[in-house]
C-alpha cells in the first residue's frame, strides 16, 4: 500500500488518512492484559480519539534476544487499532534499549562528566556514538519498517523518544573518538582548532589529534569552546542517530516520519536543524504547575514550535490532562484547564491534540502522571473532560491546514543559550530564558502574536524583531540585523547581547561591535548589581513624564555611536549614563535596553517601539488570549479567556464549538474558548 498525505496543503505531508484534527495519545497496552485492551479501544472510539502511539519502549518484547523478534502482540494491537478506525504512531522503541543489550555491550552505557558510568533501570539511550547501539538501533527499525511500512492502519512513524531527554552529553571514550572526528571534520587543522578554542590561553595548545579530550572535569574552569563545541557535537550525534532510523523506515515505507520534540524544554538539541529532518514537527509540552501564568508559558512553547516547523501545522504529540509526575510539586489541573491548554496549542498552530497517555499506569516511575483514562476511571472529571474535548475538536475539522501569521519575531538560538549557560558569566543572576520569558510575557499582554527566528533568518516580513537575549552573535547574524534595520524594520536588542562569536571570543571590536551599525551603541564595560539590588530608570525625550522604572540584576556603560538616549540610570553604579538608546538607521530604527525591566517595566518601552513599527497594543482584557489562524476562505479567531469574568472581543462570526453568532463583539465566558470561524 502507498499512502498519499491528507493535507490542505498539498506539498506538507501529514498524518495519513485524518482530515480533522489529530486526537490521542500514547497507548501502552504492553503493560495490561490482553483482554483490557478491548475496553481501551471501546473507550477510545467513546472519547473521540483517532491516533495513539504505540510501541515507544516495547524494544525488550519486540526483541527479546539479540537478533530474535516477536511482533504477534503488536499485531494483534495494531489490527485491532485498525478495525476500530484509530489510526497508528508507530513508534521505534529505540529510547529505551534492553537489559541484554546492555548485558553484552557494557561500553555501551552513557557515562557522565564525572566519569560515572549510568546504569540500566530507568527510560533513557545508549551512548549515541556507539557504532553497537546505532547497528541495534537501525536493525529494530528496519524489522519495523518491513513488517509494517505498508500496513493501512500506521498513519505516522515516531523515531525514538524525546532526544536529549534525559541524557544527552556522554563522556566516554567512544564518544572522545567520535568528537575527534567531528573536530577534524569542522576545522580541518589542528591550528584552526587551537585558534578557534584560544588554546593559547592557559598553555592548552594541542600538538596532535589524539590529545584532544572531551570537556571533563578539570581543576578549574574547562575551556569554554571546547565545551560549546562538545554541545554542538552531541547535538550532530543525536541528529545522526534519528536520521539513521529515519533512512531504515524510508527504505521500507512513504508514510511520513517524526520525532517529538520538546522544543522549549530541552536545551540540548538545535531544533532550527532538526526540523529539516522530519516530514512533520510534533513537539511535547509539560506546564510548570507552579507557574502562576504558565498559560503565558505554554503560548511561547507552542509559538516556538509552530515557527520551528516554519509556519506549517504540527502535532502536540504529548501534554497531560492533569498533574505531571517529576515536578516538585504536581498541582493537578483545574476544571477546564485542560481544555484552554489543548485549544491554546490549537489557536498557535498544532492540528493534534495528544497526551501523554491513554491510561494510567499502576506501576512504575509515572504511575502518579495523569492520562486520558486516570486510575479513577470513566466516572472521573478528567475523563469527562476528555471526551468534551474529543467531541470538540470533530467539530474543529475545519480548523486543520490554516495557519497563524506573525508582525513580531523574537531571536532563539539555541547555540547562544548554550554558550550563555556555561560558567564565569559576569552574572549568575542573568538568565537567557528570564530575559526571554519578560520581553514575550509584555508582547503577550500586548496581545501581539510572536513567531520565533534564529537571527540570520530572513527578518523581512516582521514589523518588529526582539533579541532579548542574544549573547552569541556571528558577523552574518549582526550584518542580517544591520540590513533588517536599514531596510525600514524596528529591532529591539536586550542587554548582555552581542557579546562573543561563534567561537565564544569577544569580537575585535569589543563587546556589541556586530550590533553597532544597527544600534549605533558599543558596550564599554558590563555592570552587574549585587543580588537583589535594584535602579532606577528615568525616560527622557519622548518618554520624559512618564514614571520611572524599576530594573535589576544589570547594567551596562554604553558609548553611543549616532544613538539617541531614551532612558538614563537615576541611581546604581552609573548614574546618569544611558540605560536605554534608540538609533534611527536607514529607513528603521534599532533601540538597545542596557539593564532588566519587569514584565509591567517593559511596558513603556515597547510602546514607543510599537509606535516605531507601526504596532499597537489590542487593548483586550488582560486575561483574554486571542490569536488568528488564516484559511483559503476563513478566518479562525481562537480566543482563550484565563480569567473568572467573561470578556469582550470584537469579531463577527459563527462559533463552531457552539454554533452561536456574532455580530460585532462576541462574548467569551469565563474559563471557556470560542472559536469563530470569519468568512473573509
Amino acid at each position: 500500500m502507498t499512502a498519499q498525505p491528507t493535507s490542505a496543503h498539498p506539498d506538507t505531508p501529514w498524518v495519513l488518512g485524518l482530515d480533522g484534527i489529530a486526537y490521542g495519545g500514547d497507548y501502552n497496552p504492553e503493560q495490561w492484559p490482553e483482554e483490557v485492551w478491548a475496553e481501551d479501544v471501546r473507550l477510545m472510539r467513546e472519547a473521540g480519539v483517532n491516533l495513539v502511539s504505540i510501541g515507544i519502549f516495547s524494544w525488550a518484547l519486540l526483541e527479546p534476544e539479540e537478533g530474535v523478534f516477536d511482533f504477534g502482540w503488536l499485531d494483534r494491537v495494531i489490527d485491532l487499532l485498525h478495525a476500530n478506525g484509530i489510526r497508528v504512531d508507530l513508534g521505534t522503541p529505540t529510547a529505551s534499549p534492553p537489559a541484554w543489550f546492555f548485558a553484552t555491550y557494557p561500553h555501551t552505557r552513557v557515562v557522565d562528566r564525572s566519569g560515572t558510568v549510568l546504569g540500566f533501570g530507568s527510560r533513557g539511550m545508549a551512548n549515541p556514538s556507539s557504532p553497537e547501539y546505532r547497528a541495534a538501533a537501525v536493525r529494530i527499525t528496519t524489522e519495523l519498517a518491513q513488517r509494517y511500512g505498508s500496513h493501512p492502519a500506521i498513519a505516522l512513524w515516531h523515531v525514538h523518544n524525546e532526544y536529549g531527554a534525559p541524557v544527552s552529553e556522554d563522556y566516554s571514550e567512544t564518544s572522545a573518538a567520535a568528537f575527534r572526528s567531528w573536530l577534524q571534520a569542522r576545522y580541518g587543522t589542528l591550528d584552526a582548532l587551537n585558534a578557534a578554542w584560544g588554546t593559547a590561553f592557559w598553555g592548552q595548545r594541542y600538538g596532535t589529534w589524539e590529545h584532544v579530550d572531551v570537556p571533563r572535569l578539570t581543576p578549574s574552569v574547562t575551556n569554554p569552546a571546547q565545551r560549546l563545541d562538545f554541545a554542538r557535537f552531541t547535538d550532530h550525534a543525536l541528529r545522526e542517530c534519528f536520521v539513521a532510523e529515519r533512512e531504515a523506515v524510508r527504505a521500507h515505507s512513504t508514510i511520513p516520519v517524526t520525532t517529538n520534540f520538546m522544543a522549549a524544554e530541552c536545551p540540548a538539541v538545535d531544533l532550527w536543524k532538526w526540523a529539516d529532518e522530519v516530514d512533520i514537527v510534533s513537539d511535547d509540552h509539560y506546564l510548570t504547575a507552579e507557574d502562576h501564568r504558565s498559560h503565558v508559558g505554554l503560548a511561547l512553547a507552542a509559538d516556538l514550535t509552530r515557527s520551528v516547523a516554519r509556519g506549517k501545522p504540527w502535532l502536540l504529540m504529548e501534554h497531560s490532562t492533569s498533574a505531571v509526575n517529576w515536578q516538585p510539586r504536581n498541582l493537578a489541573k483545574r476544571p477546564g484547564e485542560m481544555a484552554r491548554n489543548s485549544l491554546t496549542h490549537l489557536g498557535r498552530g498544532a492540528d493534534g491534540i495528544l497526551f501523554f497517555q491513554w491510561r494510567a499506569g499502576r506501576r512504575g516511575a509515572e504511575k502518579f502522571h495523569s492520562a486520558m483514562l486516570p486510575h479513577a476511571g470513566t466516572g472521573s472529571r478528567v475523563f469527562r473532560e476528555v471526551v468534551q474535548l474529543g467531541a470538540d475538536l470533530q467539530k474543529l475539522a475545519p480548523v486543520r491546514g490554516s495557519r497563524v501569521r506573525a508582525d513580531v519575531a523574537i531571536l532563539w538560538d539555541w547555540e547562544s543559550f548554550w554558550a550563555q549557560d556555561l560558567e564565569w558569566r559576569p552574572s549568575v543572576d542573568l538568565g537567557h530564558r528570564e530575559r526571554i520569558r519578560a520581553y514575550y510575557d509584555r508582547l503577550w499582554q500586548d496581545g501581539l502574536t510572536v513567531d520565533f527566528a534564529h537571527p540570520e533568518d530572513d527578518l523581512s516580513g516582521y514589523r518588529l524583531v526582539v533579541a532579548p537575549a542574544s549573547y552569541l552573535l556571528t558577523e552574518e547574524a549582526g550584518s542580517n540585523l544591520d540590513g533588517y534595520v536599514a531596510g525600514g524594520g524596528t529591532l529591539v536588542v536586550g542587554c548582555f547581547s552581542g557579546v562573543v562569536d561563534q567561537d565564544d571570543a569577544v569580537p575585535a571590536g569589543g563587546f556589541a561591535a556586530f550590533l553597532r551599525p544597527a544600534l549605533g551603541v558599543t558596550v564599554e564595560e558590563h555592570a552587574p548589581l549585587r543580588a537583589g539590588e535594584q535602579v532606577e530608570v528615568a525616560w527622557t525625550g519622548a518618554l520624559a513624564g512618564t514614571d520611572p522604572t524599576p530594573a535589576g540584576v544589570w547594567t551596562e556603560d554604553l558609548v553611543l555611536h549616532g544613538a539617541e538616549v531614551v532612558a538614563t540610570y537615576a541611581d546604581g553604579p552609573l548614574p546618569g549614563a544611558p540605560a536605554v538608546t534608540r538609533h534611527a538607521h536607514g529607513e528603521g530604527t534599532g533601540w538597545y535596553v542596557s539593564t532588566c525591566p519587569s514584565v509591567e517595566g517593559l511596558a513603556p518601552l515597547l510602546a514607543a517601539v510599537y509606535a516605531d513599527a507601526g504596532l499597537a497594543p489590542s487593548g483586550l482584557p488582560a486575561e483574554l488570549e486571542v490569536v488568528r489562524r488564516h484559511g483559503d476562505t476563513s478566518d479562525y479567531v481562537v480566543a482563550v479567556n484565563h480569567g473568572a469574568e467573561a470578556a469582550e472581543l470584537p469579531a463577527t462570526g459563527t462559533d463552531l464549538l457552539t454554533g452561536e453568532t456574532f455580530a460585532g463583539t462576541a462574548k467569551v465566558p469565563g474559563g471557556q474558548v470560542r472559536v469563530i470561524e470569519v468568512a473573509r
